[in-house]
């Protein structure tokens, strides 16, 4: 399947029932759109809290923060949450959102949505970089910043851009960390 793109955008397309992401075993997944997404989040707090010498203080700071982000995101369309712990000490882990947004108001030729993007970036933040990459899935936005990596993948037959939004608030995101976020997101795969 090929994903439309402004130079065959008249071809029909059929939208995604799907997609599949391949993510290391490592990392934790929520569902987002089941009613158990606390109970799972929960686990996973108590989980990287245990057998470790982590403060009760620290734990209830992260399982706070972290339901306060999957909050938000369903609010904004987020469909699941992968978490990836790097840190022996139960801090905030590494995260990747899954979310859905729709086109309203959202261009829907990446080019003039990374240049949108661009727009947007606030005065003397000059560590974002916003360019337009291909992916196995089709043409996607890439949003790079010092501990943040978003990748909006426009989908077919213009439902919106699926985005992946990678978090790595202690490790940053350089080296390692932002090879193994492309390797995510390159292995995005939509089903029909």
């Amino acid at each position: 399947m090929k994903a439309a793109t402004p130079s065959d955008a008249s071809l029909p397309v059929e939208a995604p029932r799907d997609y599949k992401l391949l993510v290391p075993r490592e990392w934790f997944r929520i569902d987002l759109m089941q009613d158990r997404w606390r109970a799972q989040l929960k686990t996973f707090v108590d989980r990287q809290a245990e057998g470790r010498r982590v403060s009760a203080e620290i734990t209830q700071n992260v399982w706070a923060t972290l339901r306060n982000t999957a909050e938000v995101g369903r609010a904004r369309g987020a469909l699941e949450l992968f978490l990836l712990t790097t840190t022996r000490d139960g801090r905030l882990p590494a995260s990747l959102i899954v979310s859905l947004i729709r086109l309203r108001g959202t261009p829907a030729d990446p080019k003039e949505f990374a240049a949108s993007l661009e727009l947007r970036q606030p005065d003397g933040s000059g560590h974002r970089h916003v360019s337009v990459v291909d992916l196995q899935a089709g043409a996607a936005v890439r949003v790079l910043c010092a501990t943040t990596l978003d990748v909006h993948v426009l989908m077919p037959g213009g439902a919106g851009y699926l985005t992946l939004s990678f978090s790595a608030p202690l490790t940053g995101m350089a080296g390692p960390m932002e090879r193994l976020c492309d390797a995510i997101a390159g292995s995005l795969r939509w089903v029909l």
